[in-house]
């Protein structure tokens, strides 16, 4: 699979390092040889017949454009740099983008894609065409299906996911929205079944969320035939945000968590938990539901605004 370098006219230096790593013909000879295999600096001087201290110098402009690896490896005579290719292609948006508009990153995460979970009876999860193992047995939560689940349960606890950071270097991140529809969890389903429902960013509680009940008096609008009336049929649309000022819900502040407490890092992705705290006032457990499942079609959503 090809390895892509992108760059945009933001990134200043970085398109100046690749302008001027491809603006020499011997440099363009040193990536040629790279793609067929990993030499050190020696062979690269003998193949192309220039001297050591100048394929050196090649290999560092190279380097520092992000184009090639190299390590120090041991050798008969002392240790020497090994060089091999890191990205194949290389694209630079010339688009010019106002920095007075914001942009918007979405993710869509399946509500089975979780990495992690402690739940407690009762507690399952459910495809359209029913239930995935059996019910009030946490070793389902962890079947290779649970990636298609369209509604999960427990009556405490948590559920873990990780999404991708997919920012811009250096972008000035100004708020994480966090979208999906919920409801507490009772037995059967119980409207005035209150729970307090927290969501954790990184490990920092970014505020919670009293849902008032566990919905069953009507069918949800997605929610499958297959699924038995009696049960958990929607939850209400909900969403948390933390700013540079707090964190919301629904557009109540409800904390002073901000963007600077989350300790986001550029490559690490961000570990997303909703779940009820073990002291909570109201341990009510939670519903999620996915894209097919209860009033809105949606999975989890997370967004960046930057």
């Amino acid at each position: 699979m090809a390895k892509l370098l992108v760059l945009d006219l933001g990134e200043v230096e970085e398109v100046c390092n690749v302008g001027k790593a491809i603006s020499s013909p011997v440099r363009l000879d040193i990536l040629k040889l790279l793609y067929e295999e990993s030499l050190n600096i020696g062979e690269i001087s003998e193949k192309l017949q220039i001297a050591p201290s100048s394929a050196a110098l090649h290999v560092n402009i190279l380097e520092k454009a992000d184009l090639i690896n190299t390590e120090v490896q041991p050798g008969t005579r002392g240790a020497v740099r090994l060089c091999s290719r890191k990205n194949d292609i290389v694209t630079i948006s010339l688009d010019s983008v106002s920095q007075n508009v914001n942009q918007v990153i979405s993710v869509n995460m399946p509500i089975g894609a979780y990495t992690d979970c402690e739940v407690y009876s009762t507690c399952g999860i459910a495809n359209e065409d029913g239930v995935i193992g059996n019910e009030d047995t946490m070793q389902c939560f962890y079947l290779p299906e649970r990636v298609n689940a369209q509604i999960l349960w427990t009556s405490g606890g948590y559920v873990e996911y990780k999404f991708p950071n997919q920012l811009p270097k250096r972008a000035d991140l100004k708020r994480i929205g966090l979208s999906l529809e919920i409801c507490s969890e009772a037995p059967n389903y119980r409207e005035n079944w209150k729970s307090d429902i927290t969501l954790w960013i990184n490990g920092v509680d970014c505020g919670t969320w009293l849902s008032p009940g566990d919905f069953g008096a009507r069918r949800g609008r997605l929610t499958p035939s297959s699924w038995v009336s009696g049960n958990t049929q929607y939850g209400l649309l909900t969403t948390w945000e933390v700013r540079k000022d707090g964190c919301y819900v629904n557009e109540s502040r409800v904390g002073e968590t901000n963007i600077e407490m989350l300790g986001i890092k550029e490559n690490e992705p961000l570990i997303v938990r909703i779940g009820n705290k073990k002291d909570a006032k109201y341990i009510g457990g939670f519903n999620i539901f996915g894209e097919k499942f209860g009033d809105h079609p949606q999975n989890i959503i997370l967004s960046m605004e930057y």
